[in-house]
């Protein structure tokens, strides 16, 4: 009796002429992990997973390739790549995905005096306001992971410096400070949601000037 046939290897997805070589397994594994990380993914991550010879950068691009006209697509925010909802479904899903909730406007106004003049100090936060930063306030911005302490300056009580973090840019949608709104869109929310802090949203996708 003659042994049944194996199974055909999976087909690897078409590339364009030119395009360096992509396997399906190694879309897979990307997507898996883009999937699973709770930050965004670097090429530098993904490449000990792949196969010899086998570019991550390649890789993602050619997975955002084939991600077009699908539900969600791959950007570049934070220093890597994350998977995001298509913006033309935004709109719809709002009707039924429940809106992450915002940061309260002191909140987001010493966010906006950080970003933009990291690193800072609290006193020099609050002289750029015009109003005293509660402990509340800062400790908001510290529990959703935007600010973290950058040192101290050299000055008498060497107080603390404060600065912007990758988890800033992800939630944002930037991938350096370069990107970066204006103050005003920050404050008034014009720049897009924050989601809740990263301990709320386990499985979710997850420089100073």
């Amino acid at each position: 009796m003659s042994a049944p046939p194996e199974d055909p290897p999976p087909e690897e997805p078409p590339r364009e002429a030119g395009a360096e070589p992509v396997s399906a397994g190694s879309i897979r594994l990307a997507e898996a992990l883009l999937f699973a990380s709770d930050r965004p993914v670097t090429p530098a991550r993904l490449q000990p997973l792949l196969p010899e010879g086998e570019a991550a950068e390649a890789v993602l691009r050619e997975y955002g390739r084939l991600l077009e006209g699908r539900g969600v697509v791959l950007v570049e925010a934070g220093g890597g790549f994350v998977l995001r909802t298509a913006p033309d479904l935004a709109g719809l899903l709002t009707r039924v995905v429940e809106v992450p909730r915002r940061l309260p406007r002191a909140a987001m106004e010493a966010l906006a005096v950080i970003a933009w003049h990291q690193p800072c100090t609290r006193a020099e936060i609050e002289e750029i306001r015009g109003a005293s930063l509660a402990q509340t306030t800062l400790e908001a911005l510290l529990d959703h992971g935007l600010v973290a302490p950058r040192g101290h300056k050299e000055v008498p009580g060497r107080p603390t410096l404060w600065g912007t973090t990758p988890r800033f840019l992800e939630q944002f949608g930037l991938n350096s400070l370069r990107d970066l709104p204006r103050r005003e869109e920050l404050i008034t929310g014009e720049a897009p949601l924050l989601a809740p802090p990263p301990a709320a949203e386990p499985g979710a996708e997850h420089p100073g000037r």
